[in-house]
């Protein structure tokens, strides 16, 4: 049972040596490789918000439009009403 602790020792040491030796040559490498892309995907963020925001806008735009006709309409039918029902009789 001893023999086999040790044995994982020195396995743990020979792995962490070959990654302090290995990783400054790896690293820049992976480095370099994700940089584009990382660069990439920020761009397609970017270009997905100003969609975004242009679609929101002609959302908002669209609903304006939609509030003030429904005024419209109700200004009219309550202009409407008080022609037919004058304010002192009450409708009765």
């Amino acid at each position: 049972m001893a023999l086999l602790k040790g044995k994982n020792v020195i396995i743990g040491l020979a792995i962490g040596i070959g990654v302090a030796v290995i990783a400054p040559v790896v690293v820049p490498i992976i480095a370099a490789a994700a940089k584009p892309l990382i660069k990439a995907a920020i761009k397609g963020g970017i270009k997905a918000y100003r969609k975004c925001r242009e679609m929101m806008a002609e959302v908002k735009e669209v609903a304006e439009d939609v509030v003030a006709e429904a005024r419209a309409e109700a200004s009219d039918v309550q202009q409407e009403q008080e022609i037919v029902t004058p304010s002192g009789e009450g409708g009765k």
